[in-house]
């Protein structure tokens, strides 16, 4: 087979029998053959910013450490087959983007409310970056944090606790927003959709922290958060519920006007929230023990994902498997039960908890917890905690999931309740292949907003033999390869990606002989 004369005709008509001009020569589409589906499996990291727990690694370092700590990042992502990152962009009521709202964290310079020096937008480049390679970026905010025990710097002149004071509180050793307090919810709306306006980035996601976890007093008891001047207006006002029943109010409606606002910017940039990984105790699994969220931070978790608040849950399931009072694939299937309005269910990873310590965890656990997920139809993905495991590649668990669970691509799961629709299949115009370098151009279709090619989903045969890739709709060109074992491949299959996930219709390329 002489791929220097390869001719390769897309076109939006699918049928075996259709003929598209392509200049000077005009070739038959062929039918299409036994292409596997599309493998799916949403896989991502966390990138914590916080306390420079990923990015970046120290906060004294200059703009082109910062930019090349990025890079690294992101390849390490692409190599190992993942197909997102969720960074961290607002850690503590500050940002790691310029911000009209609020003052930069200190986790990039050492201070709070300044700058990177040469001037950047960390955001912009993580987001450029990320989707360069085919990588979702989906953008992380905690909500109600204003101050972290481990801060260093002081805070800046415009941070909420200096501009309305009254809507932060101090509980324990952290600053914390109080949910009750309109002011504070306003903000936390303000900067989503300030994010979403302003950056291409595919999701907004928000992890377990709600009221904050409980803090213990000088007389070892635990302290009550301080939201008297709120719990008094809503009883004046002739409220009846309990002070347990209304805090949970205020962090159910946040989470349905964050829904709600990112739906009204972008229809097509997906919510995401990743609660603690025990559920209400009276709905438990017997046997199942600990922490509760539902009373300790407020948080419905079950009723978020009943009501469809959001559009992927990533339950943060910090145990493993052998663990009977938090065993992972019993608290796995239970989060798939409550999802009776079909969300993505893509659990958390304790993929850190493989370190250095005596109570390290095996790399197999962290495999065999993925395979566990795979094993239950309900769940189609995870995220790994954090990006720094894999990046330091511990205890060679990177190079063991590479070298076989990752050894495939995948694309993110599809999210059709968002509407929008599949893109139009691909172009590829035959004059735009190139005989030296065996790459042909890829040319998507014009689409209407939301629903644009991201990625070009293609299916290689050599013999019997399916090879998978995906490549971002970036200066994309498809680079086909003789194997070492089959030679030359005999069918290409292409099909173009939303978004959203939603696939075109394949469209078959002949290879001439």
């Amino acid at each position: 087979m002489n791929l220097h004369k390869l001719g390769i005709a897309l076109a939006s008509c699918l049928l075996a029998s259709c003929a598209v001009l392509t200049g000077p020569e005009t070739v038959k589409l062929t039918a299409l053959q036994d292409a596997p589906p599309a493998p799916r499996e949403f896989r991502a990291a966390w990138v914590a910013t916080v306390a420079n727990i990923d990015w970046p690694s120290r906060p004294d370092l200059s703009t082109v450490q910062q930019q090349s700590e990025i890079i690294k990042i992101l390849d390490t992502a692409r190599a190992l087959k993942l197909n997102a990152i969720v960074l961290q962009v607002r850690p503590s009521a500050d940002a790691i983007y310029p911000s009209a709202l609020e003052p930069w964290t200190e986790y990039l310079t050492g201070t709070q409310g300044q700058a990177p020096q040469p001037m950047y937008d960390p955001l912009e480049m993580w987001v450029r970056e990320a989707h360069a390679r085919g990588l979702e970026l989906h953008a992380w905010l905690n909500p109600y944090r204003v101050r972290q025990a481990r801060a260093q710097s002081a805070l800046a002149p415009n941070n909420i606790a200096n501009t309305h004071p009254n809507a932060v509180k101090t509980y324990g050793d952290m600053l914390w927003m109080d949910p009750a307090e309109p002011v504070a919810v306003q903000r936390t709306l303000d900067v989503v959709r300030d994010v979403v306006r302003r950056y291409d980035v595919d999701g907004i996601h928000i992890d377990d922290y709600f009221y904050p976890y409980p803090a213990q007093g000088p007389d070892k008891t635990e302290m009550e958060f301080p939201d008297e001047p709120a719990w008094l207006r809503y009883l004046a006002g002739g409220g009846q519920s309990s002070r347990a029943d209304w805090r949970r109010q205020q962090v159910n409606g946040l989470v349905q006007a964050m829904h709600q606002t990112i739906q009204q910017e972008k229809p097509w940039v997906r919510f995401g929230i990743s609660p603690f990984g025990l559920g209400r105790p009276d709905l438990r699994t017997p046997g199942i023990q600990g922490f509760s969220q539902y009373d300790k931070l407020y948080a419905d978790a079950e009723l978020w994902l009943k009501q469809g608040w959001l559009d992927y849950f990533a339950p943060q399931l910090y145990w493993p498997i052998d663990q009977k009072p938090q065993a992972f694939e019993v608290l796995l299937d239970s989060w798939v039960k409550e999802n009776t309005a079909g969300r993505h269910i893509w659990p958390g990873l304790y993929t850190s908890r493989i370190d250095s310590t005596p109570k390290t965890w095996v790399p197999q656990e962290i495999e065999n917890q993925i395979r566990a997920v795979r094993k239950q139809p309900g769940s189609t993905g995870h995220i790994h905690f954090s990006m720094v495991a894999l990046l330091q590649n511990r205890a060679d668990l990177a190079t063991m999931l590479q070298r076989d669970l990752y050894s495939q691509a995948a694309l993110v799961p599809a999210t059709p309740w968002l509407g929008g629709g599949a893109p139009a299949a691909p172009i590829v115009p035959a004059a735009n292949r190139n005989p030296i370098t065996r790459e042909i151009s890829l040319k998507p279709q014009a689409s209407l907003q939301g629903t644009q090619t991201a990625l070009w989903s293609v299916w290689t045969r050599y013999g019997t033999q399916w090879r998978y890739s995906v490549i971002p709709n970036v200066n994309a060109a498809l680079s086909i390869q003789p194997d070492p074992v089959f030679g030359e491949p005999d069918q290409v299959v292409i099909s173009a990606v939303s978004r959203l996930g939603l696939e075109s219709q394949r469209v078959v390329a002949p290879l001439s002989k």
